[in-house]
């Protein structure tokens, strides 16, 4: 369904709207919101209206922000106004509007503590484009908590100052939570099929519950719950299941956790980034990448390190999508009056005096922060050779993510060999008898020169290469390369411009015939390449993995039929054997209690709540991501 001019519409107007109507509207709503895009019509004033037939027009007026944030910016002229069908039918059309900060999915908030200005940030947590990783720390009930330890600088910077334990839930974040987990375990009980704009309301309120209570992470894992719900039910281009299925077990995982008493209040997020004071650094560019996120921002994130070897990012990202994202990587470096641009930065470095930083290595640009350029280092230089002396096994084992040595900010770099192409991607074998690994595009955009540019790599096989990138958390032995680079005292490597300093970055730069080796242009591979076993495709997981998408896909009476006749049997049966007896007991445990509805003597349900069927739903879906991020760290070895 497009929206058309309809402007985007805060959570709360639309939720308060739905629970105005009657129970009689209420089941008439989703017929009503089909086609009020197509008759919407935008004025001069920048109001849009949307007809009724002949009585009743509803009229919607942005704010300067260019949504709708208030109720009296929402009005029909119908008798029932403002509690009627029409009114509720437009907002419900609308696009939700985005919400505060970096944990409502828009751009970085710029608080550095002392209320100077920090670089744009990426709309969310990763790069667009990028995989998930792991579920998150909060297990759910009667599961373990799977946290890492606190980043050290999340409280104390690199000062030295002992780190703050955090505060306890106050009772009104922990009803907050309470309501926003049965208002997702409804959403997940009904599922997609029956998912529509009054179920949709009911997400709205919780999460508007949870903003007010000061939980911005579990109000964003709510929003994204419901966008999923719409592109489902629209068939939306590009919607996968398996994303809205991910989106519930966040959002279940966080609100359980924050409403046992599990979490504290660090785990509710923020919704402005913190910024610490770090002293004086010197960083040292590696690489710059494009970001473009779904909902309109643009921007570019460079990803630095430093002289100790720890990870750092500046970042510029604001509302202009994707011609944002493609000038961006020339655009200046907005920290403490730097006259580089993110280009240059990607080569060189800079010396920081009073820099701040936030928990993730974010670096900000408040008024007291002074930058210098420095010169860059050569990738087989110090401190950026420790990224590609470490063996991949080892970074894979401990963690990408983890940040320890020979990674940055979930970075792997790693010298290869290409074997050839294999579908969209390309095949290479890490240097030193190390494992097959599937080089696949970062960011899927036509326009963005990732596709081109391994293109270009797969058609020379025997090409040495240095890749730097971020490994695929959701398949097996996959990486997302960013730059790419020649392997110091190769034959057979890249040979590119000095101004390019021995680097690429496969999201701006673009590889022609010139920067390969004479003989390897336009090679081909004599035979097809197979990228080799995959312990993930091979495993029968994906059984519970379909368990799981049938019952987002048509809630909980899906999971029943499931559970039915011999499929069920064969389902644990085939888990079994392949000595995976935990996922078959927890597909065994949800397909029962789908369809446990016990009743009373006279045919009604004794118990119609959906917590038992959500807890089950959530423990066979956090042990499926466990299984699977075991079986993606195995592909490495």
């Amino acid at each position: 369904m497009s929206t058309g001019p309809l402007p985007p519409v805060a959570p709360d107007v639309l939720a308060d709207a739905v629970e105005q109507l009657s129970a009689r509207l209420r089941k008439k709503l989703d017929a009503a919101v089909a086609g009020c895009a197509d008759r919407a019509a935008a004025a001069a004033d920048g109001s849009v209206q949307v007809p009724f037939g002949e009585d009743a027009a509803v009229t919607l007026r942005p704010g300067p922000s260019g949504a709708v944030t208030h109720a009296d910016q929402a009005v029909c002229t119908c008798l029932l106004a403002p509690r009627c069908l029409h009114r509720a039918a437009v907002l419900g059309a609308a696009p939700l509007a985005d919400g505060e900060g970096d944990a409502y999915g828009t751009h970085d908030s710029g608080t550095d503590g002392r209320g100077g200005a920090a670089a744009g940030a990426p709309p969310t947590g990763r790069a667009p484009g990028a995989p998930a990783g792991p579920p998150p720390a909060h297990a759910g009930p009667g599961l373990p908590d799977a946290a890492p330890p606190d980043d050290p600088r999340r409280a104390a910077g690199t000062s030295g100052t002992e780190p703050v334990a955090p505060a306890a839930l106050t009772a009104a974040q922990v009803r907050a939570a309470e309501a926003l987990w049965a208002a997702a375990a409804e959403a997940l009980a009904t599922g997609v099929a029956a998912g529509g704009a009054v179920v949709q309301a009911e997400l709205l309120r919780a999460a508007h519950t949870a903003r007010l209570a000061g939980l911005p992470r579990a109000e964003a894992a709510a929003l994204r719950v419901v966008r999923g719900l719409r592109a489902a039910r629209e068939r939306s281009e590009g919607q996968r299941l398996s994303d809205l299925a991910e989106a519930f077990r966040e959002l279940l995982a966080d609100s359980a956790a924050l409403s046992s008493g599990s979490a504290d209040a660090g785990g509710a997020g923020s919704a402005r980034r913190a910024y610490a004071q770090g002293g004086s650094l010197r960083v040292y560019g590696l690489c710059r990448e494009p970001v473009l996120s779904a909902t309109g921002y643009g921007g570019v994130t460079t990803h630095l390190v430093g002289a100790d070897g720890a990870a750092y990012t500046v970042s510029d990202v604001r509302p202009g999508g994707l011609a944002r994202a493609k000038g961006a990587g020339s655009a200046p470096v907005a920290l403490g009056g730097a006259v580089l641009d993110h280009a240059g930065l990607a080569r060189g470095g800079l010396r920081i005096v009073g820099a701040t930083v936030s928990a993730d290595g974010r670096l900000g640009a408040g008024r007291g922060v002074g930058a210098t350029p420095l010169r860059g280092v050569d990738w087989s230089e110090e401190p950026v050779a420790a990224l590609f002396a470490r063996p991949v096994r080892e970074a894979m084992a401990a963690g990408p993510a983890d940040g320890g040595p020979g990674t940055a900010a979930g970075l792997l770099g790693c010298d290869v060999e290409v074997i050839g192409a294999a579908g969209d991607g390309v095949v290479v074998r890490v240097a030193g008898e190390g494992p097959l690994v599937r080089l696949r595009a970062a960011h899927p955009h036509p326009e963005l020169p990732y596709a081109a540019n391994l293109g270009r790599i797969a058609r020379c096989p025997g090409l040495a290469l240095r890749v730097l990138g971020r490994p695929d958390l959701d398949r097996a032995a996959t990486l997302r390369p960013l730059a790419v680079g020649p392997v110091p005292g190769a034959a057979a490597t890249l040979r590119l411009p000095d101004a390019w300093k021995g680097r690429a970055d496969l999201g701006y730069d673009r590889l022609q015939g010139e920067h390969f080796p004479r003989d390897a242009a336009g090679a081909a591979a004599s035979e097809p390449v197979t990228a080799g076993p995959d312990p993930l495709a091979d495993a029968p997981l994906w059984r519970v993995r379909r368990l799981l998408e049938a019952g987002v896909a048509g809630g909980r009476r899906a999971v029943a039929e499931a559970g039915r006749g011999t499929d069920a049997a064969a389902l644990v049966a085939r888990l079994s054997r392949a000595g995976l007896g935990g996922a078959a007991h927890l597909a065994r445990a949800l397909t029962e209690e789908a369809g446990r509805r016990p009743r009373d003597a006279f045919g009604r349900l004794t118990d119609a709540s959906a917590d038992g069927y959500a807890k089950a739903w959530l423990a066979s879906a956090v042990h499926l991501a466990a299984a699977e991020r075991s079986l993606v760290a195995s592909s490495w070895s």
